[in-house]
């Protein structure tokens, strides 16, 4: 098993950065990749970024690209979400995602970002 705590939300000014963290423990040697979702009220969860846990390799959806990059201390194992230039279209529950090598997926209990105008 594998617990992942993300930490690092809060309300925010639009225009202005957050970084978000996901600390993994456990089964953590399992772990081949971690991602970042959101989910704003009444909406579905949606990808933000993926980074692959050998080697960095990282993954963005669009709607994010450019603004939100994600990175990973590996001594630590934890996986950050750095946002700039948030918008109030940003507000949501963000959450980290962690796959297993054996096909598990793991979710943290999520942290929330409000953006205000």
């Amino acid at each position: 098993q594998v617990q992942l705590v993300e930490s690092g939300g809060g309300l925010i000014q639009a225009g202005g950065s957050l970084r978000l963290s996901c600390a993994a423990s456990g089964r953590t040697a399992s772990l081949v990749a971690m991602a970042w979702f959101r989910q704003a009220p009444g909406k579905e969860r949606l990808f933000l970024a993926r980074i692959i846990w050998s080697g960095g390799r990282t993954y963005y959806a669009d709607s994010v690209k450019g603004r939100f990059t994600i990175s990973r201390d590996n001594a630590k194992n934890t996986v950050y979400l750095q946002m700039s230039s948030l918008k109030p279209e940003d507000t949501a529950v963000y959450y980290c995602k962690g796959d297993s090598e054996g096909g598990s997926a793991y979710w943290g209990q999520g942290t929330q970002v409000t953006v205000f105008s």
